[in-house]
């Protein structure tokens, strides 16, 4: 074979590859839209809206090394076809599981398996940490982004009445509500501090990365991001409230809060690189900032030696995966769904022994947001004045990314805190309902306190547990392929004159009345 033959075979060879990697690419991203686009949702948030840098960041840092990993001998590894293989299974689960946030991991983890199966393990060694910061664009899980919420609105809280004590000013903190006076300031989610917080543990990431000194170092910068974040949200809410006391509840609120969030933001960046500058200095021999801190130069015209990567065993193992996963995953979401004779909730009674109800509509953008195939959300009031709000989320399938909200993350959005959470057994007097388990949560915003009763009704299972509802949702879509069910929420305001007991003897005589005719509107 001649020089014009090789460099021919060569050619088409390579043509072939980067048309097989570009295929694949595009299947994996087809497979994962709508975890993907799910997550993008989730960036126009302002907590989570440094997330559209994050992939561009990571491919820049990778290819800073560019020559690095074009100097290797590039060979697929076996290790890629596990890895990959492991991700497609997170892949099923999350979507028979009806989660987002394992298909988003699952994605990732494939990517991992497609990179090491078509560069081998030590490219991949080379790319880890570019590639690690890559799980810093997933958004948290609403749980654990609630209960993150919560506690640093509670810290912030503290160390902002601190500062504001520090001015001389006569301040009284009742959970998140600062009382100046003459006026109440609440420490809403927005001002938690998350937003900052994600944004500039990225920012920590990367400083970290490109940080040439000792490991501990390099570890002390990225967690020092936290304890950075809140102290300087909790000044800002201790400035804030300084600034009300002495001109207006202007400050509170608008574009001057805006405008005193971004510099507060700014110059936590600053005490960032100041630490950074410090732990320079310290051991020896002493360095300055510019010794240790610098975004490495490369000939933007250097492609590397990427041109001897050829074709490999691995990679077409990779591949073949990768299509009977869509095939087998395309085949389940086809199957027809079991259609449940039951009535609509729009027949619900309005009247249910001594209460009389009145039905709500939610608005728009809530149901779009939750999804629900249909819905009671009703007013029920007795002949005493006492009043009790009912609510109903029907889905007659649950897949990934439709599936009832827990009601312990969409509490604290309304401002309301969560004083007591636990799972309490109801018996009923009538023999025509049996005892069911609720998860009994009592909550407070200021003065106010409400009592909430909900749980899951997932086929015949009454369930408290939110992860066991996803097992649940998992199983029952292997073996019989129905994924309905439905959450049933109870909520009663529990006055001042009343105690937490007057609220549990409201709500189960209720429940014994409403539930006697519930299996017609959701069935077992």
């Amino acid at each position: 074979m001649n020089n014009a033959e090789l460099e021919s075979s060569f050619l088409n060879a390579r043509n072939r590859l980067i048309l097989l990697i570009v295929a694949t690419v595009a299947l994996v991203l087809f497979m994962y839209r709508d975890a993907l686009l799910f997550m993008l949702d989730d960036w126009d948030s302002p907590e989570f809206g440094h997330g559209y840098f994050i992939p561009a960041i990571s491919f820049y840092l990778i290819w800073q090394r560019r020559d690095e990993l074009g100097a290797l001998d590039l060979k697929g590894s076996w290790i890629g076809v596990a890895v990959l293989g492991l991700g497609s299974l997170i892949f099923l689960l999350g979507q028979l599981s009806a989660i987002y946030i394992i298909v988003q991991y699952a994605f990732l983890i494939s990517l991992y398996g497609l990179i090491i199966s078509l560069l081998g393990m030590k490219a991949f060694r080379i790319m880890l940490v570019p590639l690690l910061f890559l799980v810093l664009m997933i958004p948290f899980p609403d749980f654990l982004y609630q209960g993150l919420s919560q506690q640093l609105q509670l810290i912030s809280s503290q160390i902002g009445v601190a500062v504001i004590r520090l001015f001389g000013i006569s301040v009284f903190l009742e959970g998140n509500v600062i009382d100046l006076g003459t006026y109440k300031l609440q420490v809403v989610e927005a001002c938690s501090g998350l937003k900052y917080l994600f944004s500039l543990i990225s920012i920590g990431f990367i400083c970290a990365y490109l940080y040439n000194d000792k490991l501990w170092k390099r570890i002390f910068i990225f967690l020092s991001t936290i304890p950075i974040t809140i102290f300087m949200n909790s000044f800002r809410i201790g400035v804030t409230g300084v600034l009300v006391e002495h001109w207006g509840i202007s400050h509170a609120d608008g574009f001057l809060h805006e405008f005193e969030g971004l510099v507060i933001f700014g110059v936590a960046v600053i005490i960032l690189l100041a630490e950074m500058a410090l732990l320079a200095r310290i051991g020896k021999p002493r360095k300055t900032l510019r010794d240790v801190f610098a975004i490495p130069q490369t000939d933007i015209k250097s492609t590397g030696g990427f041109k001897k990567l050829r074709e490999s065993k691995p990679f077409i193992s990779v591949i073949g995966i990768t299509i009977a996963v869509a095939i087998t995953m395309q085949l389940m979401e086809n199957r027809k769904v079991q259609e449940l004779p039951r009535k609509t909730f729009y027949n619900f009674a309005d009247t249910i022994g001594k209460w009389q109800g009145k039905k709500t509509k939610l608005s728009a953008n809530v149901l779009e947001s939750l999804k629900v195939d249909d819905y009671i959300m009703s007013n029920y009031v007795s002949k005493e004045g006492k009043a009790i709000n009912f609510y109903i989320a029907w889905y007659n399938s649950q897949k990934a990314g439709k599936s009832a909200h827990s009601p312990r993350s969409c509490m604290p959005g309304g401002g309301w805190q969560i004083a007591g959470l636990t799972t309490r057994t109801i018996d009923f007097k009538s023999n025509k309902i049996k005892p069911i388990q609720v998860n009994r949560v009592v909550i407070k915003r200021g003065e106010l306190t409400q009592l909430v009763y909900y749980w899951f009704k997932q086929r015949s299972r009454i369930v408290t547990n939110e992860y066991l509802v996803k097992w649940y949702i998992f199983w029952d879509s292997l073996v019989s392929n129905r994924t309905d069910g439905a959450l049933i929420r109870l909520t009663t305001l529990v006055k001042k004159s009343e105690t937490i007991e007057d609220g549990d003897k409201r709500l189960q005589g209720f429940a014994e009345k409403a539930l006697e005719s519930i299996s017609e509107y959701v069935p077992n």
